[in-house]
């Protein structure tokens, strides 16, 4: 791992008993949660809905920055429907997404220059860049 010009946070979570009913907490006790197999009824989320629900806030965050730069204000009904596809390939698992970003009101143009300098910016959209595939519409 290369070394970070200036560290901004560090997440520090536990787990135990991954998918079949594990548990997670973080160590500022903020974060404490069950974890359940996709798909099934127990009592937990997953990881996949976690890394969408941790890609569009971050996603979300981006753009609001890239808005600041553009000097455009952004809708209060800006909204991100995210979908994260756990897959079976060849035998091996992987995972695919979809961000669907809605900014009512503004123009489509204006919008889809928000999302791409937020696809820029946002960490999670570096992370899987080439590694997954990603689909990102502006509604």
């Amino acid at each position: 791992m290369s070394q970070a010009d200036k560290l901004l946070y560090t997440a520090h979570v536990h787990t135990t008993g991954g998918r079949e009913g594990g548990a997670a907490r973080s160590s500022d006790g903020r974060l404490d949660i069950r974890l359940s197999q996709p798909g099934t009824p127990g009592p937990g989320t997953n990881p996949e809905q976690l890394f969408a629900a941790g890609w569009s806030s971050c996603f979300e965050s981006a753009i609001g920055l890239a808005a600041r730069k553009q000097k455009v204000s952004l809708p209060a009904g800006m909204a991100i429907d995210a979908e994260v596809d756990l897959s079976l390939i060849g035998g091996a698992y992987t995972l695919g997404a979809r961000l669907h970003v809605s900014l009512p009101g503004l123009p489509h143009d204006v919008a889809q220059s928000l999302v791409d300098e937020a696809d820029r910016l946002c960490p999670y959209s570096r992370a899987t860049r080439g590694n997954i595939d990603v689909a990102i519409t502006v509604a």
